[in-house]
């Protein structure tokens, strides 16, 4: 067995990227050798955090570091794009989280550098990783509820966290909110549906608490329509609290109801439960280990190491990302028309 330690360099060190960079660090098959932070006070607690990592200010001096195998990118959506091409022009393998970018034009010149460069780029739709989301894909692709008809993956949630500078709430730099956090529940819907064919039409409504501020749409909803018929409702509110997810998929022989709950996203210690309905009986499905972004997310490094040291399949690649993209831009430009939009 091949027991080479994959080098990380990470960009990116503000709430979300101090988990990756625990997830690096604590992963047997992945060493963080660097970090890359912009403020002061993010690089002294990276330095004390992670004292074996070199710690730069400037991103591309991490780029010049020749043994640097992966990059990491943790950082405000309106950086994605440039920072991840210069990463696949400097040669380093790539992950990116979502969303991959703010346009699809975008994710095509990502997706051409990677083939070029010959580089792995892998988007950060940890939820294929989980315990329990992948669950019900995996019943579905064994015929549990036969031929799918209908998805629902619903969020109710604690309003978001601004992000560093405020960036989350300038929709300059988030492009909008569905590109937010329903582009998971977009990704699950057409992951889950995917033996069915791509998604054809979308038709979307928001509405938003403040009056000020139309553009934060704190209540969105859609309808995601497939070839066959079949169709995913994605739907989320900010105007709740806690942090309770729910994907419910029903098809020809069968149902699956996966329910998640936490007082925050990132929490260690959530509730979490499956069940399946066989046409007849009504059974809790079992899983092995716990549910939740923060779990899934070490099992992303984890695989991300493993796929460059070994190769293999990566859990969500540059096309999967830029289909993520293009249904999130698609359901707010139908939110925009009032129209159903095709693809």
């Amino acid at each position: 067995m091949n027991n080479k330690k994959i080098r990380f360099g990470l960009i990116g060190f503000g709430a979300w990227g101090k988990h990756h960079a625990r997830c690096i660090a604590e992963c047997q098959g992945a060493e963080l050798a660097a970090i890359a932070v912009r403020t002061p006070p993010n690089q002294a607690e990276a330095r004390k955090a992670h004292p074996g990592a070199e710690i730069f200010a400037d991103y591309r001096e991490l780029l010049a570091l020749h043994d640097i195998e992966v990059v990491d990118i943790v950082l405000p959506t309106d950086l994605h794009f440039a920072v991840a091409a210069d990463t696949l022009r400097a040669g380093k393998h790539l992950l990116l989280e979502k969303p991959m970018a703010l346009s699809v034009s975008h994710c095509d010149e990502l997706i051409a550098l990677a083939r070029s460069q010959k580089r792995l780029l892998a988007i950060g739709h940890e939820f294929r990783l989980s315990s329990l989301w992948a669950k019900v894909k995996e019943m579905i692709d064994a015929g549990a509820i036969g031929q799918p008809l209908y998805a629902l993956i619903e969020l109710w949630r604690n309003p978001y966290r601004t992000g560093a500078e405020g960036w989350r709430y300038d929709i300059k730099r988030v492009g909008n909110w569905i590109l937010e956090e329903p582009i998971h529940f977009f990704d699950l819907a057409r992951w889950y549906f995917s033996g069915l064919g791509d998604p054809v039409s979308i038709y979307a409504r928001a509405n938003a608490r403040r009056p000020d501020h139309p553009e934060l749409q704190d209540n969105f909803s859609a309808i995601v329509n497939f070839p066959t018929g079949a169709y995913a409702v994605i739907s989320q509110t900010l105007s709740a609290f806690e942090h309770h997810q729910v994907a419910k998929v029903t098809g020809t022989k069968g149902a699956l109801w996966a329910s998640w709950s936490g007082a925050m996203d990132r929490t260690f210690h959530p509730t979490f439960s499956l069940k399946y309905f066989d046409g007849q009986t009504i059974s809790d499905v079992a899983l092995g280990k716990p549910s939740g972004e923060v779990y899934e997310l070490a099992e992303q490094i984890a695989l991300m190491a493993r796929a460059v040291r070994e190769g293999g399949k990566l859990f969500a690649t540059g096309e999967d990302g830029k289909w993520s993209v293009q249904m999130c831009l698609k359901a707010q430009e139908s939110v925009e028309r009032g129209a159903l939009v095709s693809f």
